[in-house]
């Protein structure tokens, strides 16, 4: 009867193949942990609600109504991880320095001659891939008697799309979705105590789940100063609603060992998600002048709400884990050096969510941290062989993690079980892109 422990195990991590590629286990996602454009990235998301590129489809969709030139545009985002802990026993150790590699894919597009209403309306899609495209369904989700960090890993799929439109004088609305998968495995089979099977049934399914986004836009100056100069020149507000959304994956495993366990079998059942992005708030104002702009974002996350979604996670619920509600503040600027180059700096505060310090088996590691972006862009109005314009962007941020200590627990036999470590290290994220207009 020995056998059957690792046959239990080695059944549900079978099971949990059938689901997207497993990575490591994270609650972050590309948009709101790093950023998606090289201009998002270097400006610590300050500036990203006013983006004239399509990454406002997810930021602010109804900025997309903001510019009426058409756009397709290819990036690629790397980061660096260096995350570390200190713990008392046994000295600092590397918790995480597996890179996440992004492949995205964006399309702007004015729809207006669409449709006889007359209306003006434009197109949004914002698409990444982890691994550079390798990977288009990364999954993790697991316990750790070590530690594992809380935002950082391999991002999933990412899918945002968006519609923007004027409805009054300066005032633009926008409706988007942020798309994520419901995944689904069953594994039903004979088998014997080698772990060799028989008689499979085997089937897996996933399907979208679609979680809204709405924004508004207000230009002070068009609709209350359009003929004449006033103080609020150039001074924008925005708003927009981010829906929770996570990737989830359900696993229901069954086996028959004939003269041991008999019909109807030993079963497996797990549930769980990664990814996990809360209910989003933001608050945007920007002040744009000939020669720079500055713009300041306020976003509350809701993360207290994560604590009910864990109820029904078979990986990690009941094992202590408590959020709290955060507010980050974020602050960037652009300067145009003249009418090709522009450079853009920003910086954000990111207070970490998880509000205990013990979560038993997850063992979760997060803290506060600072963020700091710098970028450049570079618009070619006159390239060999293209009609419109040609734009590259270059974006860099670094995030550096303040010390918060954690004390291990763990059922498993290891030498950090009931240890205390502190947090350590830092993240450098390096992207690039290029646009054209059309």
């Amino acid at each position: 009867m020995r056998p059957l422990p690792y046959l239990k195990t080695g059944l549900c991590a079978s099971a949990l193949l059938l689901a997207p590629a497993i990575s490591l286990a994270n609650m972050g996602n590309t948009a709101t942990t790093y950023g998606l454009l090289p201009t998002d990235i270097a400006s610590a998301q300050a500036l990203s609600m006013f983006n004239t590129q399509v990454s406002t489809t997810y930021y602010n969709p109804a900025y997309l109504a903001h510019s009426t030139k058409s756009e397709l545009t290819a990036g690629l985002m790397y980061a660096e991880h260096n995350l570390k802990a200190d713990s008392q026993q046994f000295g600092t150790y590397t918790v995480q320095d597996d890179p996440t590699q992004q492949v995205l894919l964006g399309l702007k597009a004015d729809l207006s001659d669409l449709t006889e209403v007359g209306q003006p309306m434009y197109l949004g899609v914002m698409i990444g891939s982890e691994k550079f495209g390798d990977e288009l369904l990364a999954f993790g989700s697991r316990t750790d008697a070590d530690g594992q960090y809380f935002n950082y890993g391999r991002q999933p799929l990412f899918l945002s799309i968006g519609v923007g439109t004027h409805i009054w004088r300066g005032l633009d609305i926008g409706l988007g979705t942020k798309v994520t998968l419901k995944s689904e495995a069953s594994l039903v089979a004979n088998t014997n105590l080698a772990g060799e099977t028989s008689y499979e049934q085997l089937n897996v399914s996933a399907k979208p789940v679609i979680r809204p986004i709405i924004s508004m836009n207000f230009d002070w100056e068009e609709t209350f100063c359009p003929d004449a100069k006033c103080w609020y020149d150039g001074l924008e507000t925005a708003f927009a609603f981010k829906g929770y959304s996570a990737s989830s994956v359900s696993v229901q495993a069954n086996t028959v060992i004939p003269g041991t366990i008999p019909d109807p079998g030993l079963f497996i059942d797990i549930a769980t998600i990664d990814s996990y992005q809360p209910n989003i708030y933001t608050l945007g104002m920007q002040l744009k002048r000939d020669t720079w702009r500055v713009g300041l974002a306020v976003e509350m996350q809701e993360w207290s709400a994560l604590e009910d979604e864990l109820k029904n996670d078979t990986v990690k619920n009941n094992l202590g884990l408590e959020f709290d509600d955060i507010v980050i503040p974020r602050i960037g600027a652009e300067y145009y050096l003249n009418d090709t180059f522009t450079l853009t700096g920003g910086v954000a505060f990111e207070e970490s969510p998880l509000a205990n310090d013990v979560n038993p088996e997850v063992n979760y590691l997060d803290a506060d941290r600072t963020v700091i972006g710098l970028g450049m862009s570079a618009t070619f109005d006159h390239v060999y062989g293209l009609k419109h314009p040609l734009r590259l962007d270059f974006g860099y941020q670094y995030h550096l993690m303040d010390k918060r200590e954690f004390r291990i627990v763990s059922s498993q036999p290891t030498a950090l079980n009931d240890d205390v470590v502190e947090t350590a290290g830092d993240v450098n994220v390096f992207a690039g892109s290029i646009s054209m207009q059309f």
